[in-house]
């Protein structure tokens, strides 16, 4: 991948194009992910309102100790995105390059983590399912907010309920029958909007089988190119802010 297409993607300059190609990418590895992950632990990381209403049903039945693992599962999400905040305002007051490639390293350094340690766990249920959901749930908490940070919360990427719900409401306005054309209230639909919502629903979709496929045929190593993805992504602008200064003194 061309340095300057990596500075565009993930550089602190952000236009509309750049916000929705990154959105792409990290809608097909937050499905990637949420996918192989269910298969490794029969449990969906990407969204806290099942979480949230999985504490509440297990709380009425008196099942504390699934209660426990919900609580736990949203509050991993919760530090995942109170994390990335701390790291873009860090990089922000510094004026540095990888404002937001430092969230994205750190998540693929996670991902990889996973599969590591996923793979040696997977011997010992008792370690692997608490570990294994934690760890996701943070990587998505931190993920939805790199998102969420550089695109002034208009894209979202680890769960898809709200582009459902975007899409479907742009839907209605393009079906609309505007009987009188020169009403001053005319419904028109956003279609470059459309697209957005469509290709992050189609990202995360092929991400999700991609993700499934792959951890059904190699096991935990399905994560490696997920994590490489992203750390190439991350690179450039993390290494040019490691050689400013040299060029700065030189």
């Amino acid at each position: 991948m061309p340095a300057n297409y990596a500075r565009y993607l993930i550089g602190t300059q952000r236009t509309a194009e750049s916000n929705r190609e990154l959105g792409f990418v990290l809608a097909f590895v937050a499905g990637a992910i949420n996918a192989g992950g269910f298969l490794a632990v029969k449990q969906y990381t990407s969204h806290v309102t099942g979480m949230v209403s999985s504490l509440a049903d297990n709380l009425a039945l008196g099942q504390l100790g699934l209660v426990v693992d919900a609580g736990v599962g949203v509050l991993s999400f919760l530090l995942g995105a109170m994390c990335c905040a701390v790291m873009v305002n860090f990089a922000r007051r510094r004026q540095l390059s990888s404002e937001y490639a430092l969230p994205l390293l750190l998540e693929a350094a996670l991902i990889l983590c996973f599969g590591l340690l996923g793979a040696q766990l997977s011997r010992f249920e008792g370690l692997l399912v608490p570990f294994t959901v934690v760890l996701l749930c943070f990587i998505m908490g931190l993920q939805n907010a790199i998102a969420t940070k550089l695109s002034n919360a208009v894209i979202r990427t680890t769960h898809m309920t709200g582009i459902v719900t975007d899409l479907g409401i742009e839907l209605g306005k393009l079906v609309y029958w505007n009987r009188n054309t020169d009403h001053p209230l005319k419904v028109r639909a956003d279609r470059k909007r459309m697209a957005v919502l469509a290709g992050l629903l189609a990202a995360f979709t092929v991400g999700g089988i991609a993700g499934a496929y792959g951890f059904k045929q190699v096991g935990y190593g399905f994560t490696v190119p997920m994590a490489l993805l992203l750390a190439v992504l991350a690179l450039v602008p993390t290494v040019d802010d490691l050689i400013r200064p040299r060029k700065a003194g030189g």
